[in-house]
């Protein structure tokens, strides 16, 4: 697909197909997320990967416990047959930039304008949603409350902290986000050429 064209098409998809993603195309995915640009080269992500459905199961009742549920209108997501929890390590960074070409050898978190170790994460997560999209799959990138409960359940490093997970698949019909009736904000009223 053109790149224009996955642009306009990507969406956050709310509810999918059982059918797998191949094992192809979730390589594709990871494989599309290590381009992302990275402070350093630092590459400070590391994706927890989803597929077999006990694992997805145990994910959502640590992410989204069944008593939380009631009521929700997006319990659909929870058919996504890819779950890729996206995480940063903070230290990775730290680490980095105290070795010699960098030269912050006392790692003070507060030398950093933004948390870098996130955004880079969050053009990983991107990048996997564009890519998703370029192959005829739809995804979502949503924030996890109970990320300390999913952690403990998967065995993540304490180094490391979810920026968010994608629920990746086919997309099945689902109800658009009642956000989208804001519209799309105009660029002549987000850019400011020149001056603000």
């Amino acid at each position: 697909m053109e790149f224009q064209e996955v642009v306009r098409r990507r969406r956050m998809v709310r509810a999918f197909r059982p059918d797998p993603v191949p094992g192809d195309v979730v390589d594709l995915l990871l494989d599309n997320a290590t381009h992302a640009p990275s402070a350093g080269f630092t590459q400070g992500w590391a994706f927890l990967v989803l597929t077999k459905p006990a694992d997805r199961a145990r994910f959502w009742d640590a992410a989204w416990p069944p008593d939380e549920r009631d009521g929700s209108r997006r319990e659909e997501v929870m058919s996504a047959p890819l779950i890729v929890v996206c995480y940063s390590s903070k230290r990775r960074y730290l680490e980095r930039y105290a070795e010699p070409d960098k030269g912050w050898t006392d790692r003070d978190e507060s030398r950093w304008p933004a948390p870098f170790w996130d955004i880079d994460a969050g053009f990983a997560a991107l990048l996997m949603l564009l890519t998703a999209v370029d192959r005829g799959l739809g995804g979502l990138f949503f924030g996890l409350q109970h990320h300390r409960r999913v952690a403990s359940a998967f065995g993540v490093p304490d180094d490391h902290r979810a920026i968010g997970a994608l629920a990746i698949g086919y997309p099945a019909p689902d109800e658009p986000s009642p956000s989208l009736r804001r519209g799309r904000r105009p660029v002549a009223e987000v850019a400011h050429f020149d001056r603000w």
